[in-house]
């Protein structure tokens, strides 16, 4: 069994930058994808970003883009989110996501393994 372990949430100012983590431990990791998704109160969880594991390819949201980077270190297990020029619309879980298969990379119900999410909070 696959399990995934966020860290690097906080409290961040408007403009600030913030870096997050996600850690595999258990079986072999090897998914086709691996992503981050946020989810604010009273709201769907919503895609940020991908990276595909064996090539490093990325895609972001429209609302990120710029602002946000995904990379991973392979020999780590580990995934990264940087994340800079952030904003109050930003604060939100943050939950890293892995999957096998040419499923749609937006749609968090094709993610078999999750996080248990990291609180990222921007204060104005």
């Amino acid at each position: 069994q696959v399990q995934l372990v966020e860290s690097g949430g906080g409290l961040v100012q408007v403009g600030g930058s913030l870096r997050l983590s996600c850690t595999a431990s258990g079986r072999t990791f090897s998914p086709s994808t691996t992503a981050w998704f946020r989810q604010a109160p009273g709201k769907e969880r919503e895609f940020v970003g991908v990276i595909s594991w064996i090539g490093g390819h990325t895609y972001y949201a429209d609302s990120v883009t710029g602002r946000f980077t995904i990379s991973r270190d392979n020999d780590r297990n580990t995934l990264y989110l940087q994340m800079s020029s952030l904003k109050p619309e930003d604060s939100a879980v943050y939950y890293c996501a892995a999957k096998m298969g040419p499923t749609s990379l937006k749609d968090a119900t094709n993610y078999a393994h999750w996080g248990q999410g990291t609180q990222v909070t921007v204060s104005s």
